[in-house]
C-alpha cells in the first residue's frame, strides 16, 4: 500500500502560475526519479528532430511517454507491442501535463517478442528476402573464411577448434558485440565488410546460446537485410538447436550451433582422404575399361595384302574412267547437235527472206490501191493554193491543179 504524502503548502500560501507549475515539477520529479512501468504502446510518432512521442497503457489509465532521439531502441515500436519502460516521471508546464521520459524499453515478456518477431518475419517474407531461389551454394574447400562474432566470446573459440580438427583453413575475424543496443548495427557492417572487401570464400555469423531477449539483434531487419543480399555464401550458427533467429531464414544455410557451422563450411581430413580413393578408384577403372577396348579394336583390325589394295585402287580407276567416258560422249553429242542446228541457219534465213519479199509486195500492192492517184486516174483533180494546201472552198485563190498525168500551174 503507498502511503500518502504529507502535504508541505500551506493553505495561505500564494503562488504565481509559473511557481506553482516549477514546484509541481521538482516534486513529481523528486518523488520519481526512477519508474518501471509496464504496460502497451500506442500513438507512436516520430518529430522531425529524431525524438519519440507515445502513450503507453492499460484497461485503466494512459501515460504520455517520450524517448529522446540519442535514447538507443532495441527494436522497433508498434502500436499494441506489450513493453516495460524504465524512466522518470516529469511536467510540462505548457499543457500542464505530466509524462514519463523513457530511458530503456524492453519487450514485456516471450510471448510479445515472439508476436514481433513472427509479423516481421511475415513482412520480410513477402518481400522476398527467404526465398529458396537467393541461396547460394557453400563452397566445397574454402580458403578463407571469414567470422562475424564477439572475439572474447566461447563462440569464436569452438569455431576455431572445430576447424583446426577437421581441414585448418585461414580465418578472418570481423569483431562485433553480439548482445545490447549496438549489436545488430555491428553484425550488418561486419556482413558487408566482408562482402565489399570480397576477401574471404563463405561468412559465418555467430553467437552462443542465450535468453530470447539477448538473440534478438539477430533478428533485427538491419541483419536479415544484410544477410539476404550477401553475395558471398552466409552460415547462420546463432544460439543452439532450439533457438530460430531470423537471420537463420536469410542466411544460404542454418547451423543448429556455431560449432555446427565450422562442421558445414569444411569436410574431414578423412573424408577427403576418402574422395580422394574414389576418385583413384574410378580412374583405375575407367583407365582398365578403356584399355580392353583399345585391344578389342585392334583385334577387330584387319590388316589387307599389299596386291589387294593396289588391285582396289585399280577398280578405284577404272570406275573413274568409265565416268570420264560418259560424260566425254555427252558433251560430243550436245555439241554435235548444236553444229547441225548452226548448218541448218542459211536455209532458215532464205526462207526468212522469201517471206519478208511476200510481205513487202503485199504492202505495196496495199499502197497502191489506197492511194489517191488511182482516184486521179479516175478523171478528178486536186487544186492546191501557193502554200500547196488543198482548196475546198470556191472563195479560195487556186494555185495549181493535179491531175493524173501531171499538175498545171496557174
Amino acid at each position: 500500500m503507498i502511503e500518502k504524502p504529507e502535504p508541505f503548502v500551506k493553505p495561505d500560501m500564494i503562488f504565481s502560475v509559473s511557481d506553482a507549475s516549477a514546484l509541481l515539477k521538482r516534486v513529481v520529479e523528486t518523488a520519481f526519479p526512477t519508474i518501471r512501468i509496464r504496460g502497451e504502446l500506442s500513438g507512436i510518432t516520430r518529430a522531425t528532430s529524431g525524438h519519440i512521442y507515445m502513450s503507453i497503457k492499460d484497461a485503466g489509465a494512459v501515460i504520455s511517454a517520450i524517448i529522446w532521439r540519442s535514447t538507443p531502441v532495441p527494436f522497433k515500436l508498434e502500436e499494441g507491442a506489450e513493453v516495460i519502460i524504465t524512466g522518470r516521471f516529469t511536467t510540462y508546464p505548457a499543457r500542464s501535463n505530466y509524462q514519463i521520459i523513457i530511458s530503456e524499453i524492453e519487450m514485456a515478456g516471450v510471448g510479445a517478442i515472439l508476436k514481433m518477431l513472427e509479423e516481421r518475419k511475415r513482412k520480410l517474407a513477402l518481400e522476398g528476402l527467404f526465398d529458396a531461389s537467393r541461396k547460394k551454394p557453400l563452397p566445397r574447400l574454402p580458403q578463407r573464411i571469414g567470422v562475424v562474432t564477439s572475439p572474447t566470446g566461447a563462440a569464436f573459440q569452438d569455431i576455431q577448434n572445430r576447424l583446426r580438427e577437421r581441414f585448418p583453413v585461414h580465418v578472418l575475424l570481423y569483431p562485433a558485440t553480439v548482445q545490447g543496443d549496438t549489436a545488430a548495427r555491428e553484425v550488418a557492417a561486419g556482413i558487408e565488410y566482408f562482402n565489399k572487401m570480397q576477401n574471404v570464400d563463405v561468412i559465418i555469423v555467430a553467437r552462443g546460446g542465450g535468453a530470447l531477449e539477448d538473440l534478438l539483434p539477430f533478428s533485427e531487419e538491419i541483419v536479415v537485410r544484410a544477410a539476404a543480399e550477401s553475395q558471398i555464401p552466409l552460415i547462420s550458427g546463432v544460439g543452439h538447436e532450439p533457438d530460430w533467429m531470423l537471420i537463420d531464414f536469410a542466411a544460404d544455410v542454418r547451423a543448429p550451433t556455431p560449432t555446427g557451422a565450422a562442421e558445414m563450411v569444411v569436410p574431414t581430413k578423412l573424408s577427403i582422404m576418402q574422395d580422394l580413393d574414389n576418385i583413384g578408384h574410378r580412374l583405375n577403372t575407367a583407365f582398365a575399361n578403356r584399355l580392353v577396348g583399345a585391344k578389342q579394336a585392334l583385334g577387330n583390325i584387319s590388316i589387307k595384302s599389299p596386291r589387294q589394295v593396289v588391285m582396289e585402287w585399280g577398280q578405284r580407276l577404272d570406275d573413274v574412267g568409265r565416268t570420264i567416258n560418259l560424260i566425254i560422249s555427252n558433251k560430243i553429242s550436245l555439241t554435235r547437235g548444236k553444229l547441225e542446228q548452226i548448218a541448218k541457219l542459211p536455209d532458215i534465213l532464205a526462207n526468212k527472206m522469201i517471206i519478208l519479199n511476200q510481205t513487202v509486195r503485199h504492202l505495196g500492192q496495199m499502197l497502191d490501191s489506197l492511194s489517191y492517184k488511182n482516184v486521179l486516174r479516175r478523171g478528178y483533180a486536186i487544186v492546191r493554193d501557193n502554200n500547196g494546201k488543198i482548196i475546198s472552198n470556191i472563195n479560195e485563190t487556186p494555185a495549181t491543179i493535179e491531175l493524173a498525168g501531171g499538175v498545171i500551174k496557174l
